[in-house]
């Protein structure tokens, strides 16, 4: 199974398109990445989009401490290149996220090959998540500091394998890393 963490299929932007706070969204697919505040390692959490409602479905790191930091029951699997995958048994969907985003977490939006970082250069804010259609497209090219989350790319067909209604469907939702 090919999986990537982010549907880089291509970037683009538009009027009308779906986006995440501007971002938008490739392939109805887009991740957080960040590093992990405890055991320092690059993360991401993966999330597909219909509608303005999003929902979490897995979870990456390369320490698979950060999954167990989840308490949240899934299917856990080793990926090639030491990356470990979590895939959610209970999918959480959102209308907004509101996150805590610090200069350490570094906590950025990826999608299609494309970055939006959500920190603030010192200290910490707080950003809401919202889906949304785009008519001045936000973010750019990754940097070197999203490295992690460019070399692990999630293959949108891998998403395709969730049904629309498991989507619609709320669910308890954990409480991002």
């Amino acid at each position: 199974m090919a999986l990537a963490l982010v549907a880089a299929l291509g970037s683009g932007g538009g009027a009308g398109r779906p986006a995440v706070n501007g971002l938008p969204v490739v392939a109805g697919a887009f991740a957080i990445g960040y590093v992990h505040s405890i055991y320092r390692a690059p993360s991401a959490e993966v999330f597909t989009v219909e509608g303005r409602r999003f929902t979490m479905r897995a979870v990456l790191s390369v320490n698979e401490g950060v999954l167990d930091y989840y308490a949240v029951e899934g299917e856990r699997v080793r990926l090639p290149g030491d990356v470990w995958l979590l895939r959610l048994a209970e999918p959480a969907s959102y209308e907004e996220l509101s996150l805590l985003t610090t200069s350490i977490g570094r906590r950025t939006v990826v999608s299609g090959g494309r970055c939006l970082p959500l920190y603030p250069a010192t200290g910490a804010r707080e950003v809401r998540l919202t889906v949304g259609l785009t008519q001045d497209a936000h973010g750019g090219p990754c940097d070197h500091n999203q490295s992690f989350f460019l070399k692990t790319m999630y293959n949108p067909t891998d998403i395709a394998t969730i049904s629309t209604e498991d989507t619609q469907k709320p669910q308890t939702s954990p409480v991002p890393g």
